[in-house]
């Protein structure tokens, strides 16, 4: 039985304790399956959850991949249900380079510092405080909320949301909609505060290329060199510019800048949109990559010897396409490779848009209104992924909402993947207010 004490308790007053002690548990994804694995962060969920009544269910891929899902059902079983979804597992982090330990969590200046800040366990951290005042008040939602905390999604989501789509269907039965990461963020532009919801992202192809050639002794005539014919290939592929397009999302966003900078432009112009993206300040590193599809040459993997011409060479591509352009992408990438290097796929993943409209649209602009009146709402795409991919696989409808007020000069896209990752204290608090405002009226 609840004691009126920990009635009293919000979900804000919780969300900054839970952030820290996920932070503090090395879930690092090396995408090798050589890390830690989730299972430590998905015990400390469960623990989370079972203490305030919840029954929870821990679901491994593999041994230490671990994802936790909890169905609470809503006032109206006949509404389909919403998926509110998070990945454990974070990038790793190299210590040296960071001015504080990544794995400390450490409060300095209102902010916690720690791998996983803001990719994303400040969103777990949200999710859990709301999900633990549902249970010790009682409170239901409209519709069935499921919640997912999941592995694997630093590696596209083969131990985690991919796996669990792909054999455990069922969890997510009755779903139409979820809400995940990596959208809800504040952004000034000419001095106004505006939020961008993500609505799309990009699609994702990592691709390996391969020449063959003939082996010999580095000090003879050889023009059949396998390092010769990837070289080429990769230097055509990293210096291609792919066409504009702009998507529908894309197209709004930049409505809604043009709108607040007082500003017009031609959408088939480069040189006038460039103003616009610049205006979004730090978050243009995110929004720059949307106009057009992206291919950048990774790595690169040949011989063993200085004198030894290898018979094999072979490099890795981070191919981002714009959604819908997939198979002329990959035409492309045919044709800029040439007939010597051959194309094999190591993960892809298809790009999606959902409609900025509707009525979960409707209740994410009036939760952000209502904690902070006034400011603008705006589309956007994402240039990278994220586990919304693998729930569109079965008919559900994603959207990027972690929502947090920033600080105007916090390079927030700075801070994915990045060194000393942080997020405001405040944010956090704020990103509570708002999700649970969302929850009760959606």
């Amino acid at each position: 039985m609840t004691s009126p004490a920990s009635q009293l308790l919000r979900p804000e007053d919780e969300v900054v304790r839970i952030c820290r002690d996920l932070i503090r548990i090395d879930s690092s994804n090396y995408g090798d399956g050589s890390g830690p694995g989730e299972r430590e962060a998905a015990e400390y969920v469960m623990e989370q959850l079972t203490e305030v009544g919840w029954e929870p269910e821990l679901v491994e891929s593999a041994p230490r991949r671990s994802s936790v899902v909890l169905r609470i059902p809503g006032t109206d079983p006949s509404r389909s249900a919403l998926v509110l979804h998070g990945h454990l597992d974070v990038v790793p982090a190299a210590a040296e380079d960071w001015s504080v330990d990544p794995f400390g969590a450490e409060e300095h200046d209102g902010l916690i510092w720690g791998r996983g800040a803001v990719d994303m366990k400040d969103m777990d951290a949200m999710i859990l405080a709301l999900v633990r005042d549902m249970g010790r008040t009682g409170w239901q939602p409209p519709r069935d909320l499921i919640i997912a905390l999941m592995a694997d999604e630093e590696a596209g989501g083969p131990m985690g949301a991919r796996w669990l789509v792909d054999n455990r269907p069922d969890l997510f039965e009755g779903a139409s909609e979820a809400l995940s990461e990596v959208g809800g963020f504040s952004v000034e532009i000419d001095g106004r505060r505006a939020y961008l919801l993500q609505t799309a992202e990009k699609g994702l192809a990592w691709l390996r290329l391969i020449a063959d050639g003939t082996a010999g002794h580095g000090s003879q005539v050889n023009t059949d060199n396998a390092v010769t014919n990837l070289a080429g290939a990769v230097h055509r592929i990293g210096q291609h510019t792919f066409p504009l397009h702009l998507t529908k999302t894309v197209q709004q966003l930049l409505d809604g800048v043009a709108e607040l900078t007082g500003t017009t432009y031609d959408p088939a112009d480069p040189q006038s949109i460039a103003p616009l993206v610049e205006a979004l300040g730090p978050v243009q590193k995110f929004v720059g990559a949307t106009l057009r599809t992206g291919a950048n040459p990774s790595q690169l993997d040949a011989g063993y010897k200085a004198n030894v011409i290898p018979g094999q060479a072979s490099a890795t591509v981070d191919v981002r396409p714009i959604p819908g352009d997939e198979k002329a992408v990959m035409e492309t990438l045919a044709e800029l490779a040439g007939p010597d290097v051959r194309i094999e796929h190591i993960h892809r993943d298809t790009g999606l848009e959902v409609p900025f409209s509707g009525n979960l649209v409707d209740a994410m602009v009036a939760a952000i209104d209502a904690e902070d009146p006034g400011a603008r709402v705006l589309p956007y795409m994402l240039s990278g992924g994220t586990d919304n991919k693998s729930m569109s696989r079965l008919g559900i409808a994603g959207y990027g909402f972690a929502p947090l007020r920033l600080p105007a000069d916090l390079d927030f896209a700075g801070m994915f993947h990045g060194v000393d990752e942080r997020v405001p204290v405040d944010a956090l608090k704020f990103g509570c207010r708002v999700l649970e405002r969302l929850v009760r009226t959606c």
